[in-house]
């Protein structure tokens, strides 16, 4: 039986673990602040159950890495029933920050008056779209609420993982270069495929480099929203002697209609990946935008290094 002042004679005494002092303790885990705005994630595209789906894991993924964390999906083209537009979701978030203060001051609580943005908007795009991010704005100015807009996700170390993920789950790409064994239908040329015209070619070539190295191959990127863009690329991998092509969709999913990948790989004659989708990479980077715009982000996550074979 134990003591007041501990456990009986005999008993073994569990001490707390102290603290590992100097540059290797381990740090303390990062938690969304009291108050802190709802991260909005703003997904474009025509709503759908997958859309849905998608959207509802990437913000599953931004939560488990940031304990408390508030977070929301708009639709850009969304009907306000099944799936709410950006626009409703801002001004309900404002609402229910405003609610919150009244009944705190209503129960004689000493509170500040909050002030700051409601909501940090973080659009659902791997690059720029000019078009898309000018709906996100639009849509931000029209709900009359306070909220910071992000960059998009890319280019990012941890979206060239996530494309070579997903070449190796075609069978475009092997898994790992370092280990010997072949893939009889790896690429040897990589189309990398955007949307957003030639400001997103250009941001998608900077992940393509970063592909390239991991995968010891050519990446070119290309546009598919210009009309013969997909076929050229295809042309100049081959003239530089790339035989087996394969298309990588520089895309989180929603922000086009999938025929149009089937069609640009139909161009180009050659296999496609997937789109990015869920990866959790994608759910990482829209984490590390929404903290970075509040300035409690101690660095930005990190891609896995490519290997050397």
């Amino acid at each position: 039986m134990s003591s007041p002042t501990g456990p009986a004679s005999g008993l073994p005494v569990r001490m707390p673990r102290p603290r590992q002092p100097g540059r290797h303790r381990r740090p303390e885990p990062l938690a969304a602040p009291e108050g802190a705005p709802a991260l909005v994630l703003a997904v474009p595209g025509t709503p759908s159950a997958a859309v849905r789906g998608l959207a509802e894991e990437v913000v599953s993924i931004a939560r488990s890495e940031l304990p408390g964390l508030d977070a929301r999906i708009g639709y850009l083209d969304g009907d306000d029933a099944e799936f709410p537009t950006l626009q409703s979701v801002l001004a309900h978030a404002a609402g229910e920050r405003t609610a919150r203060y009244e009944q705190a001051r209503a129960a004689g609580v000493d509170v500040k008056e909050p002030d700051g943005p409601v909501a940090v908007v973080v659009p659902l795009l791997a690059g720029p779209d000019s078009a898309l991010l000018r709906q996100v704005r639009q849509a931000v100015m029209d709900s009359r609420v306070a909220a910071d807009l992000t960059d998009v996700l890319g280019p990012h170390p941890l979206l060239a993982e996530a494309l070579h993920v997903r070449l190796s789950e075609a069978g475009l790409a092997r898994a790992d270069r370092a280990r010997l064994f072949t893939v009889a239908t790896a690429a040897d040329g990589i189309i990398l495929a955007s949307v957003g015209g030639e400001e997103a070619v250009q941001a998608a070539g900077i992940t393509g480099m970063l592909l390239a190295a991991r995968l010891a191959v050519p990446v070119m990127a290309a546009a598919l929203d210009q009309e013969g863009s997909i076929a050229s690329v295809a042309e100049q991998l081959r003239g530089s002697g790339s035989q087996n092509l394969a298309l990588a969709p520089y895309l989180i999913g929603p922000e086009i209609d999938s025929t149009l990948l089937e069609e640009a790989a139909r161009e180009a004659g050659c296999a496609s990946a997937e789109a990015l989708g869920p990866y959790p990479a994608i759910g990482k980077l829209a984490l590390a935008k929404y903290t970075t715009a509040l300035g409690i982000a101690p660095q930005q996550p990190q891609g896995t290094p490519a290997r050397q074979s």
